[in-house]
């Protein structure tokens, strides 16, 4: 399966695509008897060919971008208002959580008439072009509401003239192994004509199936936001023997909330230009990409963890797609 990433903030599309896959693939061994220590490198080899990949993402965010391509290299298309969807390799997948800013009940919830909610055509005008067989798009439970429900049709109506079918479920990260009451709206799409699985309803876990994942909060925390650092909403009590202390939850636990790694969004990764020189001393590294290594600070870190999507449920939904 090839996708095409977009709004890809820090990849949590694509980390949740690879560990769905690992995770389908580790039972696929198991199911054949080849799920052991020994396996054959032509086995392993033979597996590998078949993950995703991604053809490319869409991200404009200075730091994002430094982090996601600290941790994939992949090829950026920039803004997606000056995308060539023509010029766009074909792919399977269409995925992405575009800006919810616009239709948040923490915002002004302007919808289509802010320029923000208005990026969604520019994902109908890719889609219009490419005709992926599937799409997987993200947002805040709040588009479902806005405008008394006349936001969410159009968005539903404009795909389905598109030529898709489409199902649609809101789901909270808390039941999906992490302490975190996060609801979004995830839209599946299947191109009219192509194989149809069902992936809605996902059924709910027990709310207490977050306490199986280690080194997390025991509350359960409200919905991380960019502006985390600068409110005192979302900050968590933490016990000290009889005394009680507010602190804020650090960078790595917000991390850990939204299921990323340790550590994902503490270093980012700066491409510069290839190196082009007559110098007869260096021009043996001529064509050469400069890569250098940057700190990302904790504000930037709250930020981007607050625009992330949750890897557990995307890592869900995407093993009921494949």
């Amino acid at each position: 399966m090839k996708y095409l990433s977009l709004f890809s903030g820090i990849g949590g599309f694509e980390l949740g695509i690879q560990q769905a896959y690992d995770d389908i693939s580790k039972a696929k061994r198991k199911q054949q008897g080849r799920f052991s220590q020994n396996c054959t490198n032509s086995n392993q080899s033979s597996l590998a060919t078949k993950q995703p990949t991604c053809i490319g993402y869409s991200e404009i965010d200075k730091y994002a971008i430094q982090v996601y391509n600290k941790h994939f290299n992949h090829k950026n298309y920039g803004d997606i208002t000056k995308i060539n969807e023509k010029e766009l390799p074909d792919f399977d997948l269409i995925c992405g959580g575009f800006p919810c800013q616009s239709f948040s009940i923490a915002g002004k919830r302007m919808g289509f008439k802010d320029t923000r909610g208005n990026l969604f055509f520019e994902i109908a005008r890719i889609i219009k072009e490419k005709q992926p067989r599937l799409l997987l798009l993200e947002n805040v439970k709040g588009l479902l509401f806005h405008e008394q429900g006349r936001t969410f049709r159009t968005i539903i109506s404009t795909l389905d003239e598109l030529g898709y079918d489409c199902q649609w479920q809101v789901l909270n990260s808390k039941n999906f192994g992490v302490p975190q009451n996060r609801e979004r709206v995830f839209i599946v799409g299947h191109l009219r004509g192509t194989s149809r699985p069902e992936v809605f309803p996902i059924g709910e876990a027990n709310e207490n199936s977050f306490k199986q994942t280690k080194k997390l909060p025991e509350p359960i925390s409200n919905t991380l936001r960019t502006n985390y650092s600068n409110g005192k909403s979302n900050e968590t009590y933490v016990g000290e023997g009889e005394e009680i202390k507010i602190r804020r939850l650090t960078p790595t636990e917000c991390e850990r909330l939204q299921g990323f790694p340790d550590d994902w969004t503490k270093e980012g990764l700066v491409k510069e230009d290839v190196i082009n020189t007559d110098n007869a001393l260096f021009k043996h590294m001529n064509g050469i990409k400069i890569l250098e290594t940057t700190d990302i600070s904790d504000t930037q870190r709250y930020k981007m963890c607050g625009n992330a999507v949750t890897i557990n449920v995307v890592k869900e939904i995407i093993k009921k797609i494949l």
